[in-house]
């Protein structure tokens, strides 16, 4: 009872004590108290240290590299296997069509005889037309001999010779021939001939021509397939190409032949 009764004054005692001043510095005032905090590694800092660490992210870049760069070069070869494949299976259609099979008998536009068997050994882009074409003929001329001009500049690959077939022997004699071809390219050849020589050649090639009415000066159009021909060095019709494709695209056809040519002949 005798403490029960003494508590509140001991408790009054205890809220009148004040505490203790922090000494001050000369300038009156207080110093800062510093804490100084103890880092603590937690459990999975800790963890990580206890185990061995993978590789880095420059190495796992670079793997990724390698993966992606070997997937890319199975990708290429995959498609160029079947650009070839694709390409032979085509060779083989146009053999079997019988295009180009027969031999040919012309005069070149320096009037020496000209046969196929000249050409054996070399690859040719051949197109026939007339020289009174108005647009078409040259500007397929043009086409052709930019596919010869680029394939010129490529190191390492064959010539191709250049072929200019009339169909129209009535006008192209040799000197028409002549007159036309030198505009174009050095060693582009014109061929002419006889009417039956020209139907012949023409037959061959699937070629199909005629000639329109003559109007009151005697000038005419002579209507014609448009198509230029790829022969190979074993003298075979090997690929066609039409007005659409470009020189670009001719020129990337005729290295992919060049590329899987296998001669037939030895």
């Amino acid at each position: 009872m005798l403490l029960l009764a003494r508590a509140p004054k001991a408790w009054h005692g205890l809220s009148q004590l004040k505490p203790p001043a922090l000494p001050r510095t000369p300038g009156g005032k207080a110093p800062h108290v510093r804490c100084r905090l103890l880092s603590r590694q937690g459990p999975v800092e800790a963890g990580r240290q206890g185990r061995p660490q993978g590789p880095g992210l420059r190495t796992r870049l670079l793997i990724t590299a390698l993966f992606g760069a070997g997937l890319g070069g199975a990708w290429l070869a995959a498609r160029a296997e079947k650009e070839q494949r694709r390409q032979r299976q085509r060779t083989e259609a146009l053999r079997q069509a019988a295009v180009g099979q027969g031999d040919f008998s012309l005069l070149d536009h320096w009037g020496q005889a000209r046969c196929k068997a000249d050409f054996r050994g070399q690859w040719v882009l051949m197109y026939f037309g007339f020289t009174h074409c108005p647009d078409i003929c040259p500007d397929e001329l043009e086409k052709l001999v930019q596919v010869v001009r680029q394939l010129e500049t490529e190191p390492g690959l064959p010539p191709v010779q250049p072929l200019f077939i009339t169909v129209d022997p009535e006008r192209d004699d040799v000197a028409a021939m002549a007159r036309y071809v030198q505009d174009f390219h050095p060693r582009l050849l014109g061929l002419t001939g006889s009417a039956e020589q020209i139907a012949e050649v023409s037959r061959s090639y699937r070629v199909y021509y005629s000639a329109g009415p003559k109007d009151e000066d005697q000038d005419y159009i002579v209507d014609h397939s448009i198509a230029i021909y790829l022969l190979s060095p074993d003298g075979l019709f090997t690929d066609y190409y039409s007005r659409a494709r470009s020189a670009e695209q001719i020129a990337d056809s005729v290295r992919r032949h060049m590329a899987a040519f296998r001669s037939v002949l030895h």
